[in-house]
C-alpha cells in the first residue's frame, strides 16, 4: 500500500482578492474551485491548479485575517511547482516584470530550480521536471508550454530526523532516497519517495535544529498532502494509522475529495486524500471554479456565507 506523490498544499493568506490575481495572473494558474473553509465558513477556501483541476496539481489557500508567519523549524517551508526545464529562463523573466522576489536560475538535488515569493512571502519554488502529460488552462495569461504543470517537491522542516523518518518509512511506506547539503547551509535535507518518485512524489525533509520554532500566518503553509487512489485506500490507511497507535481525524468527508489528517512527530500536519471524484461533481468542468461552491450540507446556508465573504474581484 503506497501513496502515489502529492496531492495538494494548503497555505494562509490575508488578503484573498491579491492572492487570486496573483496565482491566476501571474503565475496563470487555473483557480477551479471557489469555495469556503468547511470548518470556519467565513473564511475562503481557493483551489487553484493546472487546466483540468487534476489531482497533485493544486495549491489551495485559507483566507484569515492573521499576522504573517515567523519563519522557522516544525513548518512547512518550500512548495515546489514543476514546469518544462526550458521554461525556466522565460519565467526568470517574467517574475522580474511583474516585479516579483526571485533567485537566480541554479540547481539544487541535480534539479534546475527558481526560487521566489508571492506577495506576503510564501516561499515557492520552480523546478525543472521531465516532458510529461500536461493539462494547460486555454485562458491563462502564461503560455501553454510555460504553464505550471503542478506540485512537488514539498520541503518540510524538522529539528531531528529520527522519529519524522520511523512515521514516513514504517507507516507512510516512503523509501529514503537520497540526501543533499541544503542551499542555505542550514543542514541536511533527506528525500523520501512516494510510488514511482520523481519531484511529483517527493517529501523533502530539512534538518534545521538551530532555527527557532515557526508560527503560522499568512505566507506560511497550513498543511500538505498525499495521494491515495480513492476511498478503499483511504480506509486501509485509516486502520494502518490506528494499528500503529497515530492520533489522526479519523476519515473527513471533503466532497471534491475524501481526507485523513494526522501530524507527524516533528508538528507538521499531513493529510491523505482521494484523488477524486474531483472538482467537476458539483459544477460543469468548463466554469469550475467561478462562482461559489458549497458541499450539499452547507448549501441551505449559501445566502448567511455569501454575505459574510469580500468580493474577490
Amino acid at each position: 500500500m503506497d501513496l502515489t506523490g502529492i496531492h495538494h498544499l494548503t497555505a494562509i493568506t490575508a488578503d484573498a482578492p491579491a492572492n487570486n490575481r496573483f496565482y491566476t495572473q501571474t503565475l496563470g494558474m487555473r483557480r477551479v474551485k471557489k469555495t469556503v473553509n468547511q470548518d470556519d465558513t467565513s473564511a475562503y477556501h481557493l483551489f487553484f491548479s493546472d487546466g483540468a483541476g487534476s489531482a497533485g496539481s493544486d495549491i489551495t489557500f485559507f483566507d484569515w485575517p492573521v499576522a504573517r508567519e515567523r519563519r522557522g523549524t516544525h513548518s512547512i517551508s518550500q512548495t515546489g511547482l514543476r514546469v518544462n526545464e526550458a521554461s525556466l529562463d522565460w519565467w526568470a523573466s517574467h517574475l522580474s516584470e511583474n516585479k516579483v522576489t526571485a533567485g537566480e536560475i541554479g540547481r539544487i538535488d541535480g534539479r534546475a530550480t527558481l526560487d521566489f515569493e508571492d506577495p506576503e512571502g510564501q516561499r515557492l519554488r520552480l523546478t525543472a521536471d521531465q516532458p510529461s502529460e500536461a493539462h494547460p488552462w486555454d485562458r491563462s495569461p502564461v503560455p501553454a508550454e510555460h504553464q505550471i504543470r503542478g506540485l512537488g517537491p514539498i520541503t518540510i522542516s524538522v529539528p531531528d530526523l529520527a522519529n519524522t523518518e520511523i512515521v514516513l518509512t514504517r507507516v507512510m511506506n516512503m523509501i529514503r532516497e537520497r540526501d543533499y547539503a541544503s542551499p542555505d547551509g542550514s543542514g541536511q535535507v533527506h528525500v523520501f519517495k512516494m510510488g514511482q518518485g520523481g519531484p511529483a512524489a517527493e517529501l523533502h525533509v530539512a534538518v534545521q535544529p538551530d532555527l527557532p520554532v515557526a508560527r503560522q500566518g499568512a505566507g506560511g503553509v497550513h498543511h500538505v498532502a498525499f495521494r491515495t487512489p480513492d476511498v478503499g485506500t483511504i480506509h486501509q490507511w485509516a486502520e494502518r494509522l490506528n494499528e500503529f497507535r497515530v492520533p489522526s481525524s479519523g476519515e473527513v468527508e471533503r466532497y471534491y475529495f475524501r481526507s485523513l489528517y494526522f501530524r507527524e512527530p516533528g508538528g507538521n500536519l499531513f493529510e491523505i486524500a482521494t484523488d477524486g471524484p474531483g472538482f467537476a461533481v458539483d459544477e460543469p468542468f468548463e466554469t469550475m471554479g467561478e462562482r461559489l461552491s458549497l458541499p450539499p450540507f452547507l448549501e441551505p446556508r449559501r445566502a448567511q456565507i455569501e454575505a459574510g465573504l469580500k468580493p474577490l474581484a
